[in-house]
């Protein structure tokens, strides 16, 4: 009876260790979504503050944020371009 006990008794410690390791785990992942979410709302508004700072000063940013500035430009008119290319194949 005494083996029985014994091994009774690791089976329930090993069975609170599991499940207090799936705690963690789940506890872990959440706090990682979390963290995306954190990360996910940081890189929307750093667009965001571009984006407002291209409207405002494009045409004229300080010398830092030029070859930004540029590249946003030529890339728009590159859109431009290539809309212009698809309404031609289209026929409009």
């Amino acid at each position: 009876m005494e083996f029985l006990d014994k091994v009774s008794d690791k089976v329930i410690t090993k069975g609170k260790e599991v499940t207090e390791k799936a705690k963690d785990i789940a506890d872990i992942a959440g706090l990682k979504r979390k963290i995306a979410s954190c990360e996910d709302t940081i890189r929307k508004n750093y667009i965001e503050l571009g984006r407002l700072y291209y409207e405002k000063h494009g045409q004229a940013p300080e010398a830092e944020y030029d070859a930004f500035c540029w590249a946003i430009a030529d890339a728009k008119e590159g859109i431009e371009e290539l809309e212009e290319e698809i309404r031609k194949v289209k026929g409009i």
